[in-house]
């Protein structure tokens, strides 16, 4: 059984110590200059924790110390546990990936495309094909997001709360909503990072008749052991949720280690968080909490083609459909997106079914391989899986935005460069 504590040498596992040294020191840099509270860094190969190392705190104001055992809001790395969810439906025959979304949303019958206006009155027309699950897995649904604030579409879906906001919204309160709004673009027409993977969600619970939280529970975490994930913090574990910090000039935060003050706001207590009570809004884009463990067991799941420790979750050959590039004419983000996403670079970069997929490392001009396949969180956390290498990375951490430093970028760097056979 794969424990939190490593059980071979780093050697053993074909990495190099000193170079991995190098992650701790390049973290604490990042803390001890108060621009992270607090990092937490697992690196696998073989199956097997080759280096899993803490720096900082994960509340600077209760001066209470990163750990292992630390409970993170992991923010959008809940799409890959949504689309596999999805994907485990897919393999039970009830749903194809090319099914038009309105067989089991019937709200979605009739979408059309936005031509001009502002909210309520648009100017629309009808889309070119329907949308499919595929759409939605592969984010070319035409859907968007509010926070993206670029259009006249995404400020409707702020006006209207669509993806929960502060309302006390449901699944089914989202869908409603997307149903009276027109799509950005018609489906399979370009990439756009969006409320699909909540939509995704949605179709979890219609398809398998269960609560999507429920499912959640019965086929992924449970199976795999990862006994701290799940849509809140119980009471019980509240004293190992992190806090959750946003970039400030005005920080007031003081630095234990320097005595200086943080750059930092505090944007979510660990002890008013909302996270403390169960949601009515299952977010399978973003609603999810977790440890380093729990998703190294994931992630290694899908690094072993979908089984860990004897349980497996998906089926490989479904696994290697979903970590294929499903852009159009195997196009990267670069040439088929609209606007840019934080998560990962576009050159060179392509997307399946719920991951970021490396095509080429030179044009996305990253340390990687082709194959690869990736995605991180708003609050800056990241992991990706390199089967070609056997290899397995998650970090935490709790800054938003997520585009405040390099650092996911920094990382790869010196994680293949601790790569010695």
């Amino acid at each position: 059984m794969v424990t939190a504590e490593p059980t071979l040498s780093p050697a053993e596992l074909g990495l190099d110590a000193k170079r991995l040294s190098y992650l701790d020191a390049h973290l604490q840099r990042y803390v001890d200059e108060g621009r992270l509270a607090g990092t937490l860094v697992l690196v696998a190969r073989q199956g097997e924790i080759g280096h899993f190392a803490a720096a900082g705190l994960a509340d600077i104001a209760r001066k209470t110390p990163m750990k292992r055992d630390t409970i993170f809001r992991i923010y959008s790395m809940s799409k890959p546990i949504t689309s596999i969810a999805l994907m485990q439906l897919y393999e039970r025959g009830l749903m194809q990936i090319d099914d038009p979304v309105e067989k089991y949303i019937p709200e979605f019958a009739g979408l059309r495309v936005y031509t001009m206006g502002t909210h309520p009155a648009f100017m629309t027309r009808p889309t070119n094909r329907a949308m499919t699950v595929r759409d939605l897995l592969s984010h070319q649904s035409g859907l968007t997001y509010g926070f993206l604030a670029r259009t006249n579409v995404d400020a409707a879906y702020r006006e209207l709360e669509v993806d929960a906001g502060g309302k006390p919204r449901t699944l089914k309160g989202m869908i409603d909503a997307l149903a009276s709004l027109p799509l950005e673009f018609s489906p399979g027409e370009s990439w756009n990072y969006s409320v699909a993977t909540d939509v995704c969600g949605y179709l979890v619970e219609v398809i398998s008749g269960q609560r999507f939280d429920d499912y959640l529970q019965a086929n992924i975490f449970g199976p795999l052991g990862m006994v701290d994930t799940g849509f809140h913090v119980p009471a019980a574990k509240q004293s190992r949720l992190a806090a959750n910090y946003s970039v400030s000039a005005a920080g007031t935060l003081r630095l234990e280690s320097t005595g200086g003050i943080a750059p930092l706001n505090l944007v979510d207590d660990p002890a008013t968080s909302t996270y403390l009570q169960p949601p009515t809004y299952l977010s399978g884009g973003g609603g999810l909490v977790s440890t380093a463990t729990d998703y190294f067991r994931f992630a290694q799941a899908l690094c072993n083609e979908g089984e860990f420790e004897g349980t497996r979750i998906i089926g490989r050959k479904t696994l290697e459909l979903m970590t294929s590039n499903h852009l159009p004419g195997g196009a990267d983000l670069m040439h088929h997106a609209l606007g840019r996403w934080a998560e990962t670079t576009f050159s060179g970069i392509g997307f399946g079914l719920g991951f970021s997929v490396t095509l080429d490392p030179a044009q996305a001009q990253i340390s990687g391989t082709p194959g690869e396949f990736a995605w991180g969180g708003a609050a800056s956390t990241a992991f990706w899986v390199d089967p070609i290498e056997g290899l397995v990375v998650v970090f935490m951490t709790q800054l938003m935005p997520s585009t405040q430093y390099n650092i996911r970028r920094e990382l790869r760097s010196i994680v293949y460069s601790a790569l010695t056979d």
